[in-house]
């Protein structure tokens, strides 16, 4: 289709509604096809995947939409204040080493596929990965891997540092999307098939479970009917909080731009601390937290995390908007890059929890944290359970930290492999 059917947000915003309001309503439906379909296809895939439908038949124009931006900047931090509200610190201590493990396996798995893909590829198309000067596809790709490794401050900081050519940065750019959020289909895919997954891994998902038991048992005890000052109140506590969140995040950002060389110089590895988007999770994570010691962790009884699950659920799908289904294949040499780089991280992912018998929920989350970062991380942890959204929130967080330094490490790598 040569012309957009709808570009103004209101409308866009209204067929996002359209999708999930159908999606959970023919997942509610006692229909034996819809459980069948349910049973296969999750209900957060198929939030994902109809906003993607819509943005591949030119229906809506994500491009030209801000539903992204305002879900990400104030959905987002609204739901981790609200679903932070009730967290147990001490429980997600109890969660022990192995959510650490796999992140940091989930990163390696990042910094050696880059170059790994490479050297695969220039086998069967050389040109694919060649290249010269502001031209050569391995700076186009550091950018990826700092997307992959951290999220957009990081990307940005790479493609700062290695000068790729600004016409092409686009065809990377949809790369990234693609493979990422391809990757991210088959993890929520993988969810509705998590017992199988486990008892495969052999994994030991008892603090996972005595975690989600805690928070459930908790929430039962203070569950009530909700009131309308009820509603205001999490409207106070989440909207107040988001623009705490977003002054402290600003300021506290140009702070750090403004003190500090090495967050200051795009060339330097810790440049992505001067991200806004960063400080403004952090700060609204640490809200949530901070609340939690409050009596305001008792609002989670009238609902908090339920508000904070579908403010998280249209931040879902306006990520499915960002895929255009028809331009997978649209640069086939690239494209088969970013897939033999993903299944490489995937494969070193899967090999580490086969070894250490780590949940499936380590393995996403800790994927997600560095593929998806603050983002998508939440939205994976959160489909698993409420409970353990902050696991989810805490891993890309330290994703942002190291994803410049493991990004620029996997660039000089690929430059390395391209020049093989």
């Amino acid at each position: 289709m040569n012309q957009l059917l709808f570009t103004e947000d209101t409308v866009i915003f209204g067929l996002l509604c359209l999708c999930l309001g159908f999606v959970f309503y023919t997942s509610s439906l006692k229909s034996t096809f819809w459980k069948k379909f349910y049973s296969i296809v999750p209900t957060v895939l198929m939030c994902y995947l109809l906003p993607a439908i819509l943005a591949s038949f030119g229906i809506v124009d994500e491009s030209k939409s801000q539903t992204y931006y305002i879900a990400s900047r104030y959905l987002l931090p609204a739901a981790l204040i609200l679903m932070t509200l009730s967290i147990d610190l001490k429980a997600i201590a109890n969660l022990g080493s192995k959510a650490l493990i796999m992140f940091l396996t989930g990163t390696a798995g990042i910094i050696i596929g880059g170059p790994v893909a490479i050297l695969l590829i220039s086998i069967f198309s050389p040109e694919t990965v060649g290249g010269a000067g502001p031209d050569a596809v391995w700076r186009g790709l550091a950018t990826i891997a700092g997307s992959w490794i951290g999220g957009g401050a990081n990307q940005a900081a790479m493609f700062e540092v290695f000068n790729y050519n600004p016409e092409k940065y686009g065809g990377m750019v949809l790369i990234d999307i693609v493979i990422a959020n391809l990757w991210m289909a088959i993890l929520l895919f993988g969810i509705g098939k998590t017992n199988k997954i486990d008892a495969w891994l052999k994994a030991d998902t008892s603090s996972i479970e005595e975690l989600k038991e805690k928070v459930s048992a908790y929430t039962a005890k203070i569950a009530r009917v909700t009131s309308l000052p009820d509603f205001i109140m999490m409207l106070f506590y989440a909207f107040v909080g988001v623009g705490i969140a977003h002054f402290l995040g600003h300021h506290f950002a140009e702070f750090l731009e403004a003190n500090f060389e090495v967050v200051r110089n795009k060339e330097k590895i810790l440049s992505s601390l001067g991200s806004k988007f960063l400080w403004m999770v952090v700060f609204a994570t640490t809200i949530g937290i901070g609340l939690s010691f409050t009596k305001a962790k008792n609002y989670e009884g009238a609902g908090a995390s339920k508000i904070g699950g579908m403010f998280i659920y249209i931040l879902v799908a306006t990520i499915g908007m960002k895929m255009d289904l028809g331009r997978v294949m649209e640069n086939p040499g690239l494209i088969a890059i970013g897939l033999v780089w993903m299944a490489i991280h995937a494969g070193l992912l899967i090999l580490v929890a086969k070894l250490i018998k780590a949940p499936y929920f380590f393995l996403a989350v800790g994927s997600q944290a560095n593929v998806g970062g603050a983002a998508s991380a939440p939205v994976v942890a959160a489909e698993f359970h409420p409970s353990l959204t902050s696991v989810g929130i805490l891993l890309a967080v330290f994703g942002y930290v190291v994803g410049t330094a493991g990004a620029y490490l996997c660039a000089l790598l690929m430059e390395v492999a391209s020049t093989m």
